[in-house]
């Protein structure tokens, strides 16, 4: 398969990788200007630069590049460090551009009302592709939501049942009711997705969390929840929520964590936590 649908696999799949590319070559090498290695995050590789030290060490930064989502460029000097000297490589000098391969951020949005439709329209602007999940069949439907990835018209158990949220996803809880709501969190907090946000005050989440934490779930898992969700500009409208929920999800995304918040919980009574 050619590498380049190799990254479009990897990014649907919700998997992470990092593309390396010669860019620069002085001298002689085992390989040529603009060669490729995509490397995935299971260390399977496709594509070659050369082979040897060169490959086993940008190996080692694409792992880097991976993890902290920024490009690297390695310097090696094939005539200087005998280490390179493998009998594959003739000297000379070669720079490699490392950059990461991110999966498709997926947004998972649990309800098709008002704040959602205004979310759907400015996540999508940021680069999200979304699946709506809505008990109603007149509110979740293509004429609501035309560019949606899916749409989930059914009782929330039931959808929730086909879905597989990947580690790279968003999930946020929108419904209508304070009773969707805790049944979607009790299934949201197990899965491995990036974000979890859930609408609604401060008291409405703390009784949610008590309500599953009788259930059984560890008050642990809610730490991650960003709730009430969206960053805190003193939206009212559903458009101006959906910005706040979506700068939220961006800084997450980005790993810009000033001004992302998430409501500690630690089981406290409500007075305390108010």
């Amino acid at each position: 398969m050619d590498i380049y649908e190799e990254i479009v696999k990897l990014r649907r799949d919700g998997r992470r990788g990092a593309l390396a590319t010669i860019v620069n070559v002085r001298g002689s090498i085992p390989s040529f200007e603009t060669a490729k290695m995509l490397l995935r995050d299971d260390g399977s590789i496709s594509g070659t630069i050369g082979g040897g030290c060169v490959e086993a060490e940008v190996w080692q930064a694409a792992r880097e590049v991976m993890e902290s989502e920024k490009p690297r460029t390695l310097t090696f000097n094939l005539n200087n460090n005998p280490k390179y000297d493998s009998g594959l490589v003739c000297g000379g000098t070669l720079e490699v551009f490392v950059e990461p391969v991110l999966p498709v951020s997926n947004l998972y949005l649990f309800g098709a009302g008002h704040v959602a439709q205004s979310l759907y329209k400015v996540a999508r602007l940021a680069g999200f592709d979304v699946t709506v999940i809505d008990d109603r069949e007149s509110y979740a439907n293509r004429e609501r939501f035309p560019e949606a990835r899916d749409i989930y018209a059914e009782d929330f158990d039931k959808a929730m049942a086909q879905l597989a949220p990947p580690e790279a996803s968003y999930i946020v809880i929108v419904t209508r009711g304070h009773r969707d709501d805790m049944r979607v969190l009790r299934w949201a907090v197990e899965q491995p997705a990036r974000y979890l946000g859930m609408i609604g005050s401060r008291r409405k989440v703390i009784a949610i969390y008590q309500e599953l934490e009788k259930e059984g779930i560890a008050r642990e898992k809610f730490e991650r929840v960003h709730a009430p969700v969206g960053l805190d500009i003193g939206a009212i409208t559903p458009e101006e929520i959906a910005v706040a929920i979506t700068a939220e999800m961006i800084a997450v995304r980005r790993h810009a964590e000033v001004g992302v918040r998430s409501m500690r919980y630690a089981g406290k009574t409500e007075a305390e936590n108010l």
